[in-house]
């Protein structure tokens, strides 16, 4: 498929896991793919495994607004247009809430829910000048699903949805769709980093576990290509389950 020729597409956290999928996949589709990271030496991984002259990396810590700014000016100089936005950039961590800092909740949010707003209010000017322009924001089970220890985590993806579906309203008569995946288990170094704060019930994470075995990276960029596509064309608002079944 080459859904995606003569296009431009930024995509967050483009250095590992998700991210970098999603930028391998929309680049194998022929889009002229902008990769953001806060890690320096991954992105640029990222876009030499790419390769070609359609590809740019770019370091950047999306919860820094001049940082966010500069980025997408830089990709649209570098492209000329931006059609597609997809913000996978996120971290995560697990605490019992009582005992979460707030430097560590302030953290969280503004990378996970304030970063992505960034991202989306540099990018909407650009965006709506594309037809069937579209943001695909990735959530997670967690911001629909009961997860424990992850009070922060669960309120960024849970907000994520909640602005997601307000854009997608406040622009879709301008031709801008918005939508979310929301993720479960998958394999990627951000799960990998994954620890139950100490003295946890395991138990209690039986309910958020997959059914069978935990995701892959490039299922879940098949549903951001999806989304970013105008296969998507009239699905706006919407957030689509990956678990393996997890929340099902």
């Amino acid at each position: 498929m080459k859904r995606f020729e003569d296009k431009a597409v930024l995509v967050t956290g483009a250095g590992s896991g998700i991210g970098r999928a999603t930028a391998v996949r929309l680049a194998s589709e022929g889009a002229s793919v902008a990769c953001l990271d806060v890690n320096e030496d991954n992105v640029n991984e990222t876009a030499k495994s790419i390769g070609g002259d359609n590809v740019m990396a770019l370091t950047c810590d999306i919860s820094d607004e001049a940082q966010v700014n500069e980025a997408v000016a830089k990709v649209v100089e570098r492209f000329g247009k931006l059609d597609a936005l997809c913000n996978v950039a996120g971290i995560l961590r697990a605490d019992h809430t009582h005992e979460l800092k707030t430097e560590a909740w302030n953290k969280i949010i503004g990378i996970n829910l304030t970063g992505t707003f960034f991202m989306c209010r540099a990018a909407l000017p650009h965006l709506l000048e594309r037809k069937g322009s579209a943001i695909v924001n990735c959530s997670s089970t967690a911001g629909i699903g009961a997860h424990p220890w992850m009070a922060a985590y669960s309120a960024s993806k849970g907000g994520m949805i909640a602005m997601s579906r307000s854009m997608a309203i406040e622009y879709a008569k301008q031709g801008l769709r918005v939508n979310c995946v929301c993720p479960g288990g998958v394999v990627t170094p951000l799960h990998g980093q994954f620890r139950m704060p100490k003295g946890s019930d395991g138990t209690l994470l039986k309910r958020a576990l997959p059914i069978a075995e935990y995701g892959q990276p490039e299922q879940i960029a098949s549903a951001i290509a999806f989304l970013a596509s105008d296969d998507a064309g009239y699905t706006n608002g919407e957030e689509i389950r990956i678990d393996g079944g997890a929340l099902a």
